[in-house]
């Protein structure tokens, strides 16, 4: 069975966010900004694990959009915490290379479903 990228690379970002989160929390006492991060952080994954079992061609480019919409709010909540100083740059550089990597391949699936989709039908 052929490696699923998007995926493991969407599972791991969950991992880093739910570690970043425990971090905030614990150590920069903050509960707010974080929450958000924490919930769509995690859903890019999830979102992308209910498009492996889509019903249709189209199910399956929506459950992607919805993962990159959460992929691109956790971009803004990323920006967000450095920019009130909850992140130093370093720790928001490392994050913020993986949500890109994972935005540009979840945008990728999705040009690539849309051209399925319009020459198959």
């Amino acid at each position: 069975m052929k490696e699923n990228v998007v995926k493991n690379k969407s599972f791991a970002f969950a991992i880093r966010t739910v570690k970043l989160y425990q971090f905030l929390t614990d150590n920069k006492k903050e509960y707010v900004l974080s929450k958000q991060l924490l919930r769509s952080g995690t859903s890019v994954g999830a979102m992308v694990r209910e498009a492996e079992h889509a019903e249709s061609k189209s199910d399956f480019k929506h459950k992607m959009a919805i993962a990159q919409k959460e992929i691109s709010e956790t971009l803004y909540w990323l920006e967000l915490l450095k920019e009130t100083d909850y992140l130093s740059n370093e720790q928001f550089d490392s994050i913020n290379k993986d949500a890109i990597e994972i935005i540009k391949l979840i945008t990728s699936i999705i040009k690539t479903a849309k051209t399925n989709i319009n020459s198959n039908g």
